[in-house]
């Protein structure tokens, strides 16, 4: 654990002190405003139940993991950017839709820069919303990194554009994995998935 680290990891019913490790350092979360029909649909914890930051967390932060595969194809070791980054974790999106509040979200990136994160990685759909709170944090030396958004209309469309962050995107590797299949008929037939 950083020395210089402020954080707390914030308890719930499916998230208690133990959750916290070394690896995941710190956990809070935000429900001023949440309407109490989004709260019973999540558990009112740091607890991801959409998966989307723990899809983030892992692709930027993920520890190393052995022979992981896709359906026993392409196995080899999976790991995220930084594999030996530390994770703090300040959940501010509630249920399937990903209901939240620019306050909330705000108070997260003020409890953040005081906690002292050193990245932000925010994947957001509303950033015009919360760009200065990520000014904030950039003039307090903290790198912020914005997801680039999958609404379109076309390829290659941002749907951030502060110029004070970095705007990261999904891609696609040209990779196919061909495998066979044996129908119950005893037919064989090859098939390409590709990623």
């Amino acid at each position: 654990m950083p020395s210089r680290w402020k954080g707390k990891c914030q308890v719930g019913p499916d998230w208690g002190s133990n959750n916290c490790s070394r690896k995941i350092i710190g956990a809070r979360f935000y429900s001023t405003g949440i309407p109490d029909q989004s709260l019973k649909l999540d558990s009112l914890s740091p607890r991801d139940h959409n998966g989307q930051g723990t899809h983030c967390a892992s692709t930027a932060a993920g520890s190393a993991v052995q022979a992981a595969s896709f359906n026993g194809l392409a196995k080899g070791i999976a790991r995220g950017g930084a594999p030996h980054a530390r994770i703090a974790v300040y959940k501010t999106l509630w249920g399937a839709q990903g209901i939240g509040y620019t306050s909330d979200f705000l108070a997260a990136i003020d409890d953040a820069i005081h906690d002292g994160v050193d990245v932000l990685s925010l994947s957001v759909g509303f950033p015009d919303e919360n760009s200065f709170g990520a000014l904030h944090a950039v003039q307090k030396g903290i790198t912020v990194v914005y997801a680039a958004g999958n609404d379109g209309p076309r390829p290659q469309t941002l749907e951030n554009t502060s110029p004070w962050v970095i705007t990261v995107a999904a891609s696609k590797v040209d990779r196919s994995f061909p495998t066979a299949i044996t129908l119950g008929n005893n037919q064989h037939i090859l098939v390409s998935i590709r990623v």
